[in-house]
C-alpha cells in the first residue's frame, strides 16, 4: 500500500509541475480542457490549481490583461469582438471568444463564419497604433467548422508596415488546433478621405 501511495504522490507531483508549465505558457486553458489534456477529472485539475495557488481561467485572463494591455486607440473595447486580453500596439494582440447560442446556426450548432471573421478583423484593427484604422483587404481561410461551446483564441501579429499601410496576420485556434487564418491589409487614416483606399 505504501508503494502505491508513493507512486500516486509522485505522479501527482509530476502532473502539477506540468500543469504549472502549461498555464505559464498559455494561461487561457479552461479546467475542462486541462482535464482532457491530462486525462484526469475536472475536480482533480481544480484541486491541483488550488494547491499550486493558480486562479481559475477568468481570473488568469484578467491578470494577463492588466499586465499587457496597451491602450487601444482605433476602437473602443466594446467594439472589439471577443475579450481583448493582450495588446502590444503595432506588434501583437490576443482576444478570446466563447461560441454561444447567439453565434451559431441552430440546426447544426456550427458557428456562423461572420462571427469568426469579425473577431479576427477587429483584432487586426485594434493592434494598430492609430486613431482611425480601416480594413482595405483580407485573405482568409476557414480551416474547420467551429461548434457551440468552443472557445476561439485569436492572435494577431503585425507583419510589415509601409507608410500608412500595415499587414496583420491573424490565426484563430480552438485549444491548439488552427480553425481560421487571415492576412489583413489595414490603413491608418489621417482623415476620412476614403479615396485614399486602393480599389
Amino acid at each position: 500500500m505504501g508503494g502505491e501511495a508513493g507512486w500516486l504522490a509522485l505522479r501527482k507531483k509530476k502532473r502539477q509541475e506540468m500543469l504549472g508549465k502549461v498555464l505559464q505558457s498559455s494561461p487561457f486553458y479552461t479546467d475542462e480542457e486541462l482535464a482532457e489534456h491530462f486525462q484526469v477529472s475536472i475536480q482533480t485539475i481544480r484541486l491541483d490549481r488550488l494547491e499550486l495557488g493558480i486562479p481559475e481561467v477568468r481570473e488568469r485572463i484578467k491578470n494577463v490583461a492588466k499586465q499587457t494591455l496597451d491602450e487601444v486607440k482605433s476602437l473602443s473595447l466594446e467594439e472589439v469582438v471577443g475579450e481583448l486580453v493582450d495588446v502590444q500596439l503595432d506588434e501583437s494582440a490576443i482576444s478570446l471568444l466563447e461560441i454561444t447560442e447567439e453565434h451559431i446556426f441552430s440546426r447544426t450548432q456550427i458557428a456562423r463564419g461572420h462571427h469568426i471573421f469579425a473577431q479576427a478583423n477587429s483584432l487586426a484593427v485594434a493592434v494598430i497604433n492609430a486613431d482611425v484604422v480601416l480594413t482595405a483587404a483580407a485573405r482568409i481561410r476557414y480551416v474547420r467548422p467551429v461548434r457551440l461551446g468552443e472557445r476561439l483564441i485569436a492572435k494577431a501579429f503585425v507583419r510589415e508596415t509601409q507608410g500608412d499601410q500595415s499587414k496583420v496576420r491573424v490565426e484563430t485556434r480552438v485549444q491548439d488546433e488552427l480553425v481560421f487564418s487571415g492576412t489583413f491589409r489595414v490603413l491608418r487614416m489621417k482623415d476620412f478621405d476614403t479615396e485614399t483606399i486602393d480599389k
